[in-house]
């Protein structure tokens, strides 16, 4: 039956364990000496020789004709520990045997003396995937064990494992091995399995297997069913990856903020085959050796993965800020993070490119401070411009008045932001007519409140085109908006139509857009000529604003007058009661019913 690799070539002496001398050498001069503990923990990342290790170390505390503390390899003992004969040397999994009872019939057990060997040696791999009760368990034998007995713990999770467990132990850290070393012990086993492994080849599946020789190993058995040599490009081909030159060509297209070119080629790399979480992963790597580059040009060279040369990072680099560099590789973490959990890895992928490419489109504290830095440099991003932007009105010959405010002007004090366009806040439905304004009833003029006065811009204006423009109104805009408009006044001036508005929130939730280009157009097409508009918070004069209401009259149909009408004085009727729809007002007379009042949300 077939072997893979890395357990044919698992370690069988202390001498054989790659990238580990500083434990297998402690361990050794231990064992020659007689100095053996009777607790050691083992900790590192996967694959990198502790339960090889702990294995090596069983069979050199009971070889019987150990050489300079390293097993033999030829004794009963050491041929019997290899092969699992052996019941005095035991291996659990605290994975699957995590429970207290099991530690207990552990302890039991440890108790009796070996029937072979000279000690028996319990190797608990995964040790922090123990429970509580089971460390407690653990640790009374752990701290006084017999003279028999001795425990190898190992474990990729240091921190979770409990003090009171470290205090016992004697703890070795296992590192992650050096791509040299990988590289020279896979050119080795490939003569050996006689496989046509090339150098570079050979230093490229070093560089994937991230420090551990068995991920090395198992990438290399997985290579080796191709036909030909092993070279780069095979590996590449088989791991589904797409190497450092399309990966350097899609990043230049990222940095260069060509999004098109960008997905295009993804597209091409996804149709070959490539993984997207590769893709992305090999894109992470390269980002964040730009981004030590950039941190530490002088002494940063030893820390880079090497898939990239020093050249080729310098010039993707460039002279491009520290941010930049910072955002990539942050971003592409993200994206690789969730990437295991999406249902849509493809469209995640593309989406994280695009915010590559503009860092506008991120969302976060980096697209503000971009669209900060273009507006210190005088221009704002195209990906930028608010979705409300109004237009801004041409100069005018004469000075703007105090109180007429054009739509790009900026507050002294901002004023409260206006609500997204589209968004509801009346809580009415769209057949809801407009709210009946109670009508004021006469008062002194000493009592009354000063009304708001127009702007001296728009005097002697023409205010007849707005009882036809409220009409044309109807089918474009939204009931909302229309309710904010029949609580102002319009005057046309000098090619301008000035919307005089009754307060400050009618004219901020009437300064967006999508409502003022709907003016604009619907404006120019009753007067046959460009229109420009600007808000104000005012009233129309009372000269201009009493010729408006007598042709919207003629073209409306007659209709009796409400009862509340016919009482209330018509000096005192505001100019938005002027302005009110015909078809609200038959729907109030044939229900005769109030409006209430509209609570804002």
């Amino acid at each position: 039956m077939y072997q893979a690799l890395y357990r044919k070539w698992r370690p069988k002496t202390f001498s054989e364990v790659v990238g580990q001398a500083h434990i297998t050498s402690t361990l050794q001069r231990q064992v020659a000496e007689g100095r053996v503990g009777h607790a050691y923990l083992f900790t590192g990342t996967r694959g990198t020789g502790k339960t090889t290790c702990a294995r090596i170390l069983a069979k050199a505390v009971n070889c019987q004709h150990p050489v300079d503390g390293a097993p033999c390899g030829e004794c009963d003992a050491c041929r019997g520990i290899d092969s699992g004969t052996l019941l005095d040397v035991t291996e659990l999994d605290a994975a699957s045997n995590n429970g207290v009872d099991q530690v207990r019939a552990l302890r039991e057990e440890a108790v009796y003396t070996p029937s072979v060997l000279k000690k028996r040696v319990y190797i608990i791999d995964e040790v922090h995937m123990l429970s509580i009760a089971a460390f407690n368990a653990l640790l009374k034998i752990l701290e006084e064990p017999p003279e028999h007995l001795l425990f190898i713990l190992a474990t990729t999770e240091l921190h979770k494992v409990p003090a009171t467990i470290l205090s016992r132990c004697q703890r070795f850290s296992f590192k992650r091995l050096l791509p040299r070393d990988i590289q020279r012990q896979l050119l080795h086993i490939a003569q050996a399995e006689q496989i046509d492994l090339s150098p570079d080849g050979a230093e490229l599946l070093s560089r994937m297997a991230n420090g551990a020789m068995r991920d090395a190993l198992s990438l290399l058995d997985q290579c080796r069913a191709i036909e030909g040599a092993i070279d780069s490009a095979a590996v590449l081909e088989v791991l589904g990856l797409a190497g450092a030159a399309q990966t350097v060509q899609l990043m230049r297209c990222v940095l260069e903020q060509r999004s098109g070119d960008a997905l295009a080629l993804f597209d091409q790399l996804y149709r070959g085959g490539k993984d997207v979480a590769a893709l992305l992963s090999e894109l992470s790597d390269l980002a964040r050796d730009m981004t030590v580059l950039k941190a530490a040009p002088d002494g940063g060279s030893a820390l880079l993965t090497g898939l990239y040369d020093r050249k080729t990072l310098s010039e993707l680099a460039g002279d491009r800020p520290m941010t930049r560099f910072l955002y990539l590789t942050d971003t592409l973490q993200q994206c690789c993070a969730a990437l295991p959990d999406s249902i849509r890895p493809r469209t995640d992928a593309e989406l994280c490119l695009l915010k590559l490419c503009d860092e506008t489109l991120s969302g976060d504290l980096t697209a503000l401070c971009e669209r900060v830095s273009a507006l210190e440099k005088g221009g704002v991003p195209q990906a930028a411009a608010p979705a409300r932007k109004a237009s801004r009105p041409a100069p005018e010959t004469r000075p703007a008045p105090a109180r007429d405010i054009p739509i790009e002007t900026r507050y002294d004090e901002a004023p409260p932001p206006p609500e997204e366009y589209g968004e509801r806040i009346f809580d009415i439905p769209d057949d809801t007519p407009p709210p009946v304004q109670p009508r004021p009833r006469s008062a002194a003029p000493a009592d009354r409140a000063p009304a708001a006065v127009a702007p001296a811009g728009v005097a002697g204006g023409d205010t007849s085109v707005w009882a036809r423009l409220i009409e044309q109104y109807k089918g474009r805009l939204s009931v909302r908006n229309r309710v904010f408009l029949n609580m102002a006044s319009g005057v046309v001036a000098d090619g301008c139509l000035t919307v005089l508005c009754q307060n400050d929130f009618v004219r901020d939730s009437l300064n967006n857009e999508p409502i003022l280009s709907v003016l604009r157009e619907v404006t120019a097409k009753e007067l046959g000529t460009p229109i420009r508009v600007q808000l104000a918070v005012g009233t129309a004069p009372k000269a201009a604003a009493r010729p408006a209401a007598q042709p919207q009259k003629a073209e409306a149909k007659t209709m009796p007058a409400s009862p509340a009408a016919q009482t209330a004085a018509p000096a005192a009727t505001p100019p938005w009661e002027e302005t009110k729809k015909e078809d609200a007002l038959d729907e109030l007379t044939a229900k005769g019913q109030q409006l209430e009042h509209f609570k804002i949300k």
